[in-house]
């Protein structure tokens, strides 16, 4: 059985792989957590585990008019402190090393009408500092791979399911309230908590180092997830083109209205066989079902 420190108390990723392993995998692992948040941690024996899976860090960063000591705190967070897990993990003889990085890596959605389709040989180019503190991360880690320490960085797109923060909800409120949605033709990449948590659990089964970018089977439009959440939640909502116009306008106001536009309406997705690792066995819930299980009281 082998043994897995999730460096990271109370995170909705952590939580939900260790939910995940209770009810789908029981007695597969032996899963502890550690608190990231004070200097206490540095007292834990890393030695004692296989595996860590570092998922604390901060997320759903808002990059409009944000204090230098703020873009410094996410650098201190996301990369810092990730990197000095990751040295002593290795300095105490750990295996596997994975990290949570983020699809934010290779920067913003395409702006509307346009298409932004990452390939395997796409270099990260991160547009704000919560990007760039997760990119950082994600490279100084790796060089720190070797033959008895396998480092597995993770890049996934928006991860959503029940209780999940970030910009689901969001989107969840207006499918639930509005009477008229747009209906703009994009594409995105997401990833159910579930086919997120499988894969994890199939990564650290492998005990494999490298890069992976887990994500849903299916690519889904911004007005289709809308839909499916207002028929879960028993919302009629109208989608509608005649709206499209609003959304376009909207995209030339500068700040942060463009910048929600573009997170909403705008397309940004991996290329499919870049994420058919374990040969999409995590892939084990559709959209439909994923929704309904996230919608579900």
């Amino acid at each position: 059985m082998k043994k897995v420190l999730i460096t990271g108390a109370n995170s909705y990723i952590g939580m939900s792989f260790e939910k995940w392993m209770t009810e789908v995998h029981p007695k597969e692992f032996k899963i502890d957590t550690v608190d990231m948040k004070c200097e206490k941690w540095k007292e834990k024996d890393f030695s004692e585990y296989d595996v860590v899976f570092h998922v604390a860090g901060i997320a759903h960063a808002d990059v409009g008019h944000v204090t230098e000591e703020r873009k410094n705190y996410y650098h201190e967070v996301n990369c810092n402190l990730s990197l000095e897990t990751a040295k002593t993990a290795k300095e105490a003889g750990i295996k596997q090393f994975i990290f949570m990085s983020s699809m934010i890596v290779y920067g913003d959605s395409a702006p509307l009408g346009k298409k932004k389709v990452i390939h395997k040989e796409t270099q990260p180019n991160p547009s704000n500092f919560y990007g760039d503190s997760k990119w950082q991360a994600d490279r100084k880690i790796r060089q720190l791979e070797n033959d008895d320490f396998h480092v597995a960085v993770l890049r996934p797109p928006m991860i959503y399911g029940k209780g999940s923060k970030g910009n689901y909800p969001v989107l969840a409120q207006m499918a639930k309230r509005l009477p008229v949605f747009p209906k703009v033709e994009n594409e995105k990449s997401v990833l159910h908590v579930d086919n997120l948590s499988e894969f994890v659990y199939l990564l650290i089964s492998s005990g494999e180092g490298g890069i992976f970018f887990p994500q849903n089977a299916e690519y889904v439009k911004t007005y289709e997830m809308v839909k499916e959440i207002a028929r879960c939640a028993g919302h009629q909502i109208w989608i509608t083109e005649l709206l499209n116009p609003l959304v376009w306008i909207a995209e030339k106001i500068p700040g942060k209205v463009s910048g929600k536009i573009h997170k909403a309406f705008g397309s940004l997705v991996y290329e499919k066989n870049m994420s058919n690792c374990f040969k999409g066995r995590y892939q084990v819930r559709k959209l439909n079902e994923s929704i309904s299980l996230t919608e579900k009281k």
